[in-house]
């Protein structure tokens, strides 16, 4: 075992270093996968709307797609927008936490910026995840209703029908998996302050039997 395993392992597990320490670990993950989620979700928008080609019936149809077009482009700025946010988010706050992580100390867990941080790097977490999936599914609808309209309408309304439930799954497991970690979150806490009620009632029991060993220690001395 190396040395910097033995000074994470002599650490008692709730304790707030260690506790900071897991913390750290979690937003290092987050931001991870975040940028990488970020990088390559933003690049293929970008391959898609500048690889789109538009058919010639849609050009001399365009009043009738130019309500498609403009969601098409608001939804591809959102979606390059949203992830360059959280790419920009990872990118900054990352190589600090790295730099920490790399260490394999935990004493050093206060020079990381992921307390002071932490809302900063929720928000690139759900705009990577969540936000700029949703719009990436958008993007797919839209994308499929313009190339495909003309040329088959059947194709075009399969693509949005099998859309719909993909996108109402994506929502139900994003609301299942957040009111799941808020339940592990809470059965942590009340877990966490359990012991520390137990360790506080240890610490009173041993004060109360020295402070006995005490008076019995003064007593004897009295009737000797």
């Amino acid at each position: 075992m190396s040395k910097c395993d033995v000074t994470e392992a002599s650490l008692p597990l709730n304790s707030p270093a260690f506790l900071s320490w897991r913390k750290l670990q979690l937003s290092r993950a987050k931001l991870k996968a975040s940028s990488k989620t970020s990088a390559l979700l933003s690049g293929f928008a970008m391959v898609a709307m500048v690889e789109m080609q538009i058919n010639e019936n849609t050009k001399k149809d365009l009043p009738e797609f130019q309500g498609m077009f403009i969601a098409f482009a608001i939804c591809t700025t959102l979606l390059v927008a949203v992830h360059m946010l959280a790419l920009m988010i990872s990118t900054c706050i990352l190589p600090n936490i790295d730099a920490i992580c790399n260490l394999h100390l935990v004493s050093l867990v206060h020079e990381a910026p992921h307390e002071r941080l932490h809302w900063y790097i929720e928000t690139a977490w759900a705009f990577s995840t969540l936000l700029g999936l949703l719009l990436f599914l958008a993007e797919i609808a839209i994308l499929c209703w313009l190339k495909f309209y003309d040329t088959s309408k059947s194709a075009a309304w399969s693509a949005v029908i099998i859309l719909i439930p993909v996108l109402v799954i994506f929502l139900a497991f994003a609301i299942h998996f957040y009111q799941s970690m808020m339940a592990h979150k809470y059965e942590v806490t009340v877990s966490g302050i359990r012991q520390l009620e137990l360790l506080k009632e240890q610490i009173e029991a041993g004060n109360l039997e020295r402070s006995n060993g005490l008076l019995m220690n003064a007593s004897t001395t009295q009737i000797v």
